[in-house]
């Protein structure tokens, strides 16, 4: 059967039903496709209920170390895992059936269930339906990437997703991966319980932050007992009775590690290969991420393509963002661009890492010669008072334009303090407007205008 509408949405992530509702709104017929289940990664194995385990995780370390605070809760801490999960799938639960309700039930939407494909550049079929419209919209989101590690095809192994189902304690959890992912997946499992090991081909963990936060970073880790293995270049792994080995050929320790559970954390790939874009007309680029312009727009000049799947962020928000671009620029003519946008993200352990803007070695290489504050948490009085004090902020200035260029704000509520420097960032304003305003004691935030009070040359 053949359907004809002014809007085709394919996926339910962060950007499409918005975008969906915003069109619907509008006066237009959409119609939504979702071949799985509602609200994509960040809803169902993202953000939502990561960053819920990631509370269950903290509370069980605070638990621990409750003494400090004098507080005595007595006998052993225990985690419940299966209870750990329960939480996990009510908080995830009522984000998915929020957005399924929210698109079922919005004047002008009619959902679709299927798998969506490219028929031509104006049609897309589910099912055996013929969906037609003057604009398609692509929302399909991206999957955990599996690497042709040798062996990894004959050993049990988890993703962030299969994560999701994990009701147990893994006695031992290797953690192929030293970025983001597996960083947070690793602090988490080791305060539920597990023995954790992260695994990182590379020199340092997260590779794209500067050696300072990756080294405080591994400091955290450690702290809590998470082994750290490095350089590991020549990866491998194999079944074992008890669970599984790796292989890693680091530069220091043992050739191979055993462990119970195998975790890979590598990165993501998007869901593009089993769309039918070349009956479209869309071109993707060597990694399989639709190539778009600065307004999104694909090389099909009726087809947008939205979130982790363009290859233009690999976050919620910037998904979201993508929707706003299109929604203002095709409703109202607002001439709004991809590279207006400004670089903000957040790591997730504890204590998390905010980041905005330039490294100050992406800021060496861009040509500056920048100055940069930095100070220890151990000197922020509102971390002392909690007793939270690893880490650091850290400001980085074009000290001709004045201009904030980047910050890393690693340390207690770091992730919320960035924010401020992210609205300075894109009001364009002089480092001296934020180090004159005054801010409110006792916090964190306060010590911003310390941190730009004192400025050095890198």
């Amino acid at each position: 059967m053949a359907h004809s509408f002014d809007a085709v949405v394919i996926g339910t992530g962060q950007s499409g039903p918005a975008l969906a509702a915003r069109l619907a709104a509008a006066g237009q017929r959409v119609a939504i496709v979702e071949r799985g289940k509602f609200g994509g990664t960040c809803v169902n194995n993202g953000c939502i209920p990561t960053k819920t385990m990631v509370a269950s995780a903290y509370a069980a370390h605070l638990a621990r170390r409750a003494a400090e605070y004098g507080v005595e809760i007595g006998g052993s801490v225990r985690v419940d895992m299966k209870r750990v999960k329960a939480r996990k799938d009510e908080v995830s639960g009522q984000s998915n059936r929020g957005v399924e309700s929210w698109m079922r039930d919005t004047p002008n939407i009619t959902v679709f269930q299927g798998h969506a494909r490219f028929t031509g550049p104006d049609t897309v079929g589910v099912n055996g339906e013929a969906l037609s419209a003057a604009r398609v919209f692509v929302n399909v989101g991206g999957r955990p990437l599996v690497p042709a590690i040798p062996g990894v095809d004959k050993v049990r192994y988890l993703t962030n997703v299969s994560m999701m189902e994990v009701d147990y304690l893994p006695e031992h959890l290797l953690v192929v991966g030293g970025s983001y992912i597996g960083l947070e997946f690793g602090q988490m499992f080791r305060r539920f319980g597990s023995r954790v090991t992260v695994i990182e081909m590379g020199p340092r963990l997260i590779g794209r932050e500067d050696e300072d936060t990756s080294q405080t970073v591994q400091d955290i880790l450690e702290r809590e007992d998470i082994e750290i293995r490095l350089n590991a270049k020549c990866l491998s792994a194999e079944k074992t009775s008890s669970g599984v080995t790796v292989g890693v050929d680091c530069q220091q320790g043992s050739p191979k590690v055993g462990g119970s559970h195998l975790l890979l954390a590598v990165g993501r790939t998007p869901n593009t290969e089993d769309l039918g874009l070349a009956a479209a007309g869309i071109e993707v680029d060597p990694r399989g991420y639709i190539v778009v312009d600065d307004a999104l727009r694909t090389t099909n000049p009726k087809v947008w393509a939205l979130g982790d799947c363009n290859g233009k962020g690999a976050f919620t928000h910037t998904s979201y963002n993508d929707y706003e671009i299109v929604a203002d620029n095709l409703l109202h003519d607002a001439g709004r661009k991809v590279t207006d946008r400004v670089t903000a993200y957040a790591l997730y352990i504890d204590p998390p890492l905010g980041r905005v803007g330039l490294t100050e070695a992406e800021a060496k290489g861009a040509g500056f010669q920048p100055l940069v504050g930095k100070r220890q948490m151990t000197r922020v009085g509102r971390a002392v008072e909690k007793s939270e004090t690893q880490g650091f902020m850290k400001v980085i200035v074009d000290p001709d334009s004045k201009r904030i260029l980047g910050a890393a704000i690693l340390g207690v509520g770091g992730d919320e303090v960035v924010h401020t420097l992210i609205d300075a960032v894109y009001a364009k304003l002089p480092y001296t407007a934020v180090q004159r305003a005054v801010r409110i004691h006792p916090t964190v935030s306060e010590l911003i205008p310390t941190v730009l009070g004192e400025l050095q040359p890198a």
